[in-house]
């Protein structure tokens, strides 16, 4: 994995450059406390992972973050920070992960780890089998964007269009054990990785919305905070 370095602390540079480069099959492409060397590095060299930190003169890790999901480019993002009130915005970004300083090097390293691991596994596999009265319906896990309950009918948003079913949300939640899927609110199930962005809705929820689609989702705070914690 090849991986670039911005933090305009050069203490704090140090500290994230000695974690990353004990970490086997990781090759730091560059390390810099400034940003805009970090934006023309990312310009003409290839990386797969961006470790930066959030506020930083003239051009923010956040705006850097900003620029690479704008022009979609395929670079993973990690925020290693002091101010945690850009969490709920980063998840706007698709960003892998938050990471509050101070923070112990496993914090950083398991990160790292569980990105690596995410981009050797395959896309989401298996299929889903539904029952609609005397039909079966078979649909591919991967395809599933959301699952909403409604009443007494469930409701399956796929890429290709709506499917739905008396089976239950926690039927499905049964069939949907990779950590893809998520029970983010007692009426929905949710593929992380369909998410576009996390808008808040009332004190304790938010409004989720997704790529390609114009239906939404709801999430808890609680469940925002755990996608912090364990998916990114």
């Amino acid at each position: 994995m090849k991986i670039g370095i911005v933090d305009d602390r050069a203490i704090d540079l140090d500290k994230l450059y000695g974690i990353v480069t004990n970490i086997p099959n990781v090759e730091v492409i560059f390390s810099t406390t400034s940003a805009e060397e970090a934006y023309a590095q990312i310009k003409k060299e290839t990386i797969n992972l961006l470790i930066a930190d959030i506020e930083m003169p003239n051009l923010s890790g956040y705006e850097l973050a900003d620029i690479i999901h704008s022009h979609a480019l395929n670079i993973s993002v990690i925020f290693v920070t002091a101010n945690s009130g850009f969490a709920v915005h980063a998840f706007e970004l698709n960003v892998h992960d938050y990471i509050m300083k101070p923070y112990p090097k496993d914090r950083l390293i398991t990160s790292i780890t569980r990105l690596m691991e995410k981009s050797n596994t395959a896309e989401i596999a298996g299929r889903l089998y539904i029952k609609q009265k005397s039909d079966i319906h078979i649909i591919l896990k991967k395809d599933i964007v959301f699952i909403e309950r409604s009443g007494r009918s469930t409701t399956i948003f796929t890429r290709s269009g709506p499917i739905k079913t008396y089976q239950t949300l926690n039927e499905l939640e049964g069939e949907l054990r990779e950590r893809d899927f998520l029970r983010s609110h007692r009426s929905f199930i949710i593929n992380i990785h369909f998410v576009k962005s996390f808008s808040l809705y009332a004190k304790n929820s938010y409004i989720v919305t997704f790529e390609g689609l114009k239906e939404q989702a709801m999430i808890t705070k609680d469940k925002v905070e755990f996608l912090q914690h364990n998916y990114f």
